[in-house]
């Protein structure tokens, strides 16, 4: 079994150019290639894009930074680590004021929160904060609600593919 298991896209039948980007992962890459990270519930995938370079990335985001966390290890998991990662590494050779934005994710998949800002619009809320400080303009976003998505990054044409069983294909 496979992480694309059970997954319906035209990339989950082997596509050489496809990279999977696992949750609290991140990853870069160039035309050709389309990035795909399945299973956002809270969590929030942003992607960037260098439309000059047909070139960008796509993170999967856990948690805001690593105040929200006692374990160690995988730093690229936070936004406030791995939104200027990602930004260096889409941006290198270049310059970020080239990049735009998109996001998904950021459900509450569990019931209420108790009145406290859930997991989900913590994430979606820094995410937003780490693109204001970058001053990368966020251009589209599927945001919310209480149903898990798959988003995937067509390098290309910049275009965003979000996919999930209860609201079908949006595209960004």
């Amino acid at each position: 079994m496979t992480a694309l298991d059970g997954i319906v896209g035209p990339w989950a039948g082997g596509d050489d150019n496809a990279v999977i980007v696992g949750t609290g992962e991140l990853a870069v890459g160039e035309h050709p290639q389309v990035i795909v990270t399945p299973a956002l519930g809270s969590c929030v995938g942003i992607a960037l894009w260098d439309a000059c370079r047909r070139r960008g990335g796509l993170a999967h985001i856990m948690l805001p930074s690593p105040a929200e966390s006692r374990v160690v290890g995988r730093p690229e998991r936070f936004a406030s680590v791995a939104i200027p990662q990602l930004a260096n590494e889409v941006a290198e050779g270049s310059t970020i004021r080239r990049l735009v934005a998109k996001i998904s994710g950021g459900s509450t998949m569990f019931g209420g929160d108790g009145g406290f800002a859930g997991i989900g619009e913590r994430n979606i809320l820094e995410v937003k904060r780490q693109l204001a400080l970058l001053r990368i303009p966020l251009l589209a976003e599927d945001t919310g609600g209480s149903h898990a998505r798959t988003m995937e990054l067509h390098l290309d044409t910049g275009l965003v593919i979000v996919r999930s069983y209860r609201y079908g294909i949006k595209e960004l």
